[in-house]
């Protein structure tokens, strides 16, 4: 067992680190910005376009039957997750600058990822057919949620000169187009996406990496790191585990108090408690503007690597249970 399974570290946040400080010592500028901003363009509309054809409807119909269980995880996802971030208000400025308690709000408001969702479902035994559905179901709905509750909860600067309805329509057209025809295009080549799932997870993370890239070169010329101190860091980690207890603790106890089946309970829990950093960082980039992207997304990234963490603890305690 190397150091990063040992530590439960995910060797993607190590080539993120990078990517920031590529940025940081060489961010792009002029004539070499706006090739990036279209790679990372064309790179998004390919990621989405995946996701699509990735998504089974078989999966769906089978997962779908459980609506109890959807109508909860979507409820943590988009209300009580939301409402955990504004309340982090109560921060400002004493304990959390400004513009990280928006990166929180931004993270709050956005869909469960699916991945690791189902991931740790399984490993944890749990209901795997209704993870894929709801994480699936999430990440759709995320297209429409997430750029109305960033209209509607963050009335800051961030959004001053942003058109909540020029961002909707924008995440349609980058976003929801390619996702769609993705999904069309299932029937032809869905078994090449099955067949190819290791070449199109690096498909993801390459569009990632860019759009990381471009956001922390545009952050850095606008003075990111004169913002953000290493003790901002540590308050965003600390922040996170606070976050993601509560939220584990929420999810735990309601599926409970409801009356689910331990398989239901694990699949809440871990769909429940994601935050997508595939669908957060590129929605990012399409609904703010570039100079404050970076900032926005770094409590994001922090807390994507937070949650893999816990959760990969938490699922191999459910495993060990007496079935």
């Amino acid at each position: 067992m190397n150091i990063l399974q040992r530590f439960k570290i995910d060797s993607f946040l190590l080539i993120l680190i990078c990517v920031v400080t590529t940025a940081t010592v060489f961010p792009c500028e002029g004539e070499a910005k706006v090739i990036f901003e279209n790679l990372t363009t064309f790179a998004i509309g390919l990621l989405f376009f995946m996701h699509g054809a990735k998504l089974s409807f078989e999966a769906i119909i089978v997962g779908i039957k459980n609506w109890r269980l959807h109508l909860l995880i979507f409820i943590i996802t988009f209300v009580v997750f939301p409402i955990l971030g504004v309340m982090m208000q109560v921060l400002v400025p004493t304990f959390l600058s400004q513009d990280l308690y928006l990166g929180f709000v931004y993270l709050c408001v956005l869909p469960a990822t699916v991945q690791s969702a189902i991931a740790f479902t399984s490993i944890a035994k749990g209901n795997v057919a209704a993870a894929i559905c709801s994480a699936s179901a999430s990440t759709l709905l995320g297209v429409f949620i997430t750029p109305v509750l960033v209209g509607v909860l963050m009335h800051t600067q961030a959004t001053a000169s942003m058109n909540i309805l020029d961002a909707i329509e924008s995440i349609m057209l980058k976003l929801m187009l390619p996702f769609i025809i993705g999904h069309l295009s299932r029937r032809f080549i869905g078994k090449w996406v099955d067949k190819y799932k290791s070449v199109i997870s690096k498909t993801d993370r390459i569009s990632i990496l860019l759009v990381v890239y471009v956001a922390f070169s545009d952050a850095v010329v606008n003075g990111i790191w004169s913002k953000v101190s290493w003790l901002s860091l540590v308050e965003i980690i600390v922040y996170s585990i606070i976050l993601l207890t509560i939220v584990l603790l929420i999810t735990t106890y309601s599926s409970r108090l409801l009356g689910f089946s331990k398989e239901d309970e694990i699949t809440i829990v871990f769909c429940g408690s994601k935050k997508s950093l595939a669908s957060g960082i590129p929605m990012a980039s399409v609904i703010f503007p570039m100079s404050i992207t970076g900032i926005i997304i770094l409590p994001l990234m922090i807390f994507h690597q937070v949650q893999l963490m816990i959760c990969a603890v938490l699922a191999s305690h459910y495993a060990k249970r007496k079935m």
